[in-house]
């Protein structure tokens, strides 16, 4: 916000340089982000009088005129404006002199004329709106004295805070500089004269929602003369940036910036009569299908979100964002309507947001507004209205709530607050901190409440007798609410500057478990394995939460099941690709693969943490954690001992199996997973482990995709594997506990086992029979070949098994062990057919 100092001071001392004024605003939370000098482009330009003016022998629209700036030669000056004589007190550009905007001023000649400089007009000083005649300078304006010198300013670039919806104003930043400095705060004069016909019988105001708008107050103004404002006004407001329109919405916008109160004027003509005579306004959401022209001249579709000021007639306004161009004060106007009104924050911002309108009226409604200032801000503009047009103001207001509401109680302990703050400021400082600001305080009763919390649900704690004091807020004070605000303004108006540095010496609190452990480890060993992490976006496409990725089988481990229930689609998405929360992260990879292959990049290892979203029947919505992976060419370059290879199931089974370990769980169990797409008939398993006391802590389904998936994301990759894993604790856990088993004394015995079975046979199950046949002294079991040809039969595979046996009791026997192969051989014979090759 642009403050001018000039107009600052209508409302406080101020003896500060600007520079040093702004040190102290910005300490106290009112960030000064430029100070600047206004008027400083204005280069050149003195005050001249005029001696004659002449018309031009040679065109009728010029004059000749003769202009004194100092005790030499008066200078000859081309004019073309009409409003000049002689002996006024006008702005002359002299030659060399640089306007605002860069335009240079030099020595020129006009149809056989010398013109030796500029006479200006208020337009192009940026001075005022008026661009049609020479600026009119009052008669006692020193001769010869420097434009800036007489009218230029120090502005000062506020950042005022969102909570601090009461600075923004001029009025509100003298609050900021009598709490900086001890001076004393003039409040604007609001005293109306009021005479003729009362505004109730003018009048009438109907309000269909009063939570949009808690208030309404409108005055009228008769035998208003529309024109230009006074220069000084005109001066201010383009000093504060805003463009001067005419004296009645002038008078808007400069109470506007001076109380912080978006007021319209309405061309009380143009409003629609009720039976009894008077113009009747409602305040109501607009109706579908009904249009409106606004100011700038935009015609806008209205929706039954958008707030309205209409009439009988159809809407006049969008409430709190922008008047109608057909109920615009214009030069006919005579009589108008003040409407001053507090509307619902978040529905104004949302409307200016809708319309792309965010104006420094809507601007200033969502921040919230005092109540009271619908009252004063209607009765300044009103008076204002009444001096700069001549108008005068009806008696009486129209008030929908009169009313006000009371001043804010907030109980706070001054032994608290220096505790949160690490000062030693005792009660008598604080409280004398908090009347600088306007916050008064007295004592409290035994057992008052304190408020230690607002959101998301009010909580207070008791205090006890004579611990506790109660800040009597300002209503222009919307911020203060809780303790820790009474004790943030106390440091703001103290200084934060002023706070000592000083380290916590709370007692830190006991070790307590990373809840981000496991997935912390999972990262560190995926990486190690040759895997690359991606973070891919929630939101994707309808079409990627349409994709079926059977996960069934995962809904069994604890805290981490998944909700059945429809995708949740954002309300107000910025793109149809990314309007749905996703369900599950194998989709969202296949992206990162279709990417990576269209850049040329075919050799693709990649895994995600990530969560799955839905929604319950009942409408809540739920998540879950998810570890998702996929591959796809080759697995590396080939080497002096190894050729490049394709990724293959296998990869895919031992990165499962991979994660079991660094969980802390049972190697996994396989089950085939025969249902087709999206993954490839024969090449997918469901993978299950447990955790301690044999809870299902793992499940997922992995295997190769469908090419029909793979035609759908246009993919090149001839094989694509892909995983997603449902893990105990994912959500926010540690990793499952080591139990560390001491090394055995006694040498442990391998040996090779090749089994031949049905194709049909799947590996899990005869690996569960070996376990359970080779008894409690089996330390290791591990695939390590399959293979398939001659000699073997057609339908036939040998699966290759290393069992490692060991014992603590003492070294393991020849007998023992061949005891323990012929249990095996036994039980594959009869489980699954199974014969031991030879």
């Amino acid at each position: 916000m642009r403050v001018p100092l000039s107009w600052l001071r209508d409302y406080v001392d101020v003896q500060l340089e600007p520079d040093r004024l702004a040190e102290c605003l910005t300490i106290l939370g009112m960030e000064v982000q430029r100070v600047e000098r206004w008027g400083s482009d204005w280069q050149g330009v003195v005050v001249g009088e005029l001696l004659a003016v002449e018309k031009h022998p040679r065109a009728d629209r010029l004059s000749l005129t003769r202009v004194r700036v100092d005790d030499g030669e008066p200078l000859e000056i081309v004019c073309g404006a009409t409003n000049i004589a002689p002996g006024q007190r006008v702005p002359v550009a002299l030659p060399g002199a640089v306007l605002p905007g860069g335009r240079s001023i030099e020595r020129t000649e006009k149809l056989g004329f010398v013109s030796n400089g500029m006479l200006c007009s208020g337009d192009e000083l940026h001075l005022t709106g008026d661009a049609e005649g020479i600026l009119i300078l009052p008669p006692e304006t020193p001769l010869g004295a420097r434009l800036t010198d007489l009218y230029g300013d120090w502005v000062l670039d506020v950042d005022v805070k969102p909570n601090r919806g009461d600075a923004l104003c001029l009025l509100g930043v003298a609050r900021e500089v009598s709490a900086a400095t001890g001076a004393q705060v003039r409040l604007p004069d609001t005293v109306v004269d009021e005479r003729g016909v009362p505004v109730a019988d003018r009048l009438a105001v109907e309000i269909e929602d009063t939570h949009l708008c808690p208030r309404f107050v409108g005055r009228w103004v008769s035998g208003v003369r529309v024109g230009p404002s006074p220069d000084s006004v005109q001066a201010r407001l383009l000093a504060a940036g805003l463009r001067p329109v005419s004296n009645v919405v002038d008078a808007t916008n400069y109470v506007m910036l001076e109380l912080g109160k978006p007021i319209h004027a309405f061309d009380a003509a143009t409003v629609a009569r009720d039976a009894g005579g008077r113009a009747r306004i409602v305040v109501r959401p607009a109706r579908t299908g009904e249009r409106l022209e606004t100011l700038d001249h935009a015609e806008r579709e209205l929706g039954p979100e958008t707030l309205l000021i209409a009439d009988r007639s159809g809407p006049l306004a969008i409430a709190g964002v922008m008047g109608g161009a057909a109920s615009e004060v214009s030069e006919a106007t005579t009589e108008v309507i003040i409407e001053s009104a507090i509307f619902d924050p978040v529905s104004i911002r949302r409307t200016a947001f809708r319309y792309a309108l965010r104006s420094e009226a809507s601007l200033r409604f969502e921040k919230g507004q005092e109540a009271r200032l619908a009252r004063v801000g209607a009765d300044r503009v009103s008076r204002l209205v009444s001096a700069w047009s001549g108008g005068t103001v009806a008696p009486g207001r129209v008030d929908s709530a009169p009313d006000e509401p009371q001043p804010g109680r907030v109980a706070f302990r001054p032994a608290r607050i220096r505790r949160l703050l690490g000062t030693d400021l005792d009660a008598a400082e604080q409280r004398a901190l908090l009347a600088r600001v306007g916050v008064e305080t007295e004592p409290a009763a035994a057992a008052t409440p304190v408020p230690v919390a607002a959101q998301p649900r009010p909580l207070a704690v008791p205090a006890a007798a004579g611990e506790a004091l109660i800040a009597v807020v300002p209503t222009w004070r919307r911020d203060l609410v809780i303790e820790a605000d009474v004790a943030e303004e106390i440091a703001r108006v103290a200084g934060y500057d002023t706070l000592p540095t000083k380290t916590p010496d709370t007692a830190m609190p006991p070790w307590r478990p990373d809840p981000l452990e496991l997935r912390d480890a999972l990262r560190s060993v995926l990486v190690g394995a040759g895997l690359t992490e991606v973070v891919t976006p929630a939101l994707v496409a309808p079409g990627h939460a349409e994709f079926a990725w059977p996960v069934g089988a995962a809904d069994g481990i604890a805290g981490e099941e998944r909700t059945a229930g429809r995708p949740i689609r954002v309300t107000n998405p910025l793109s149809e690709n990314r309007s749905v929360l996703r369900p599950g992260l194998v989709a969202s990879l296949l992206d990162v693969l279709a990417w990576n292959e269209r850049h040329g990049r075919n050799d693709v290892a990649i895994f995600e943490l990530g969560k799955g979203y839905a929604a319950a029947p009942d409408g809540t919505a739920g998540e879950w954690w998810r570890l998702g992976f996929l591959l796809a060419g080759d697995v590396g370059a080939a080497t002096w001992n190894q050729p490049a290879r394709p990724y293959d199931t296998a990869d895919a089974r031992g990165l499962v199996e991979l994660v079991a370990r660094i969980a802390g769980l049972t190697p996994p169990d396989w089950t085939p997973h025969r249902d087709g797409s999206p993954l490839h008939p024969g090449r997918a398993a469901l993978a299950s482990a447990r955790g301690a006391g044999g809870t299902p802590s793992l499940a997922g389904l992995v295997g190769e995709l469908h090419p029909d998936v793979a035609a759908a994301w246009d993919l090149r990759a001839s094989r694509v594997l892909a995983g997603e894993l449902a893990i105990a604790r994912l959500s926010g856990g540690g990793r499952a506990p080591t139990h560390a088993r001491p090394l055995s004394r006694h040498p442990a015995v391998e040996r090779d086992l090749a089994v031949v079975v049905a194709e049909a046979v799947p590996a899990g199950p005869v690996a569960a029979t070996i376990r359970t046949a080779a008894g409690e002294r089996l330390a290791d079991l591990r695939l390590f070949d399959v293979y398939r040809g001659s000699p073997l039969g057609p339908g036939e595979k040998s699966l290759a098994w290393r069992l490692v046996f060991e014992s603590p009791d003492g070294p393991l026997a020849e007998a023992d062990i061949e005891a323990a192969m012929a249990r095996v051989g036994a039980a594959l014979l009869t489980g699954h057919g199974g014969r031991v090759r030879i």
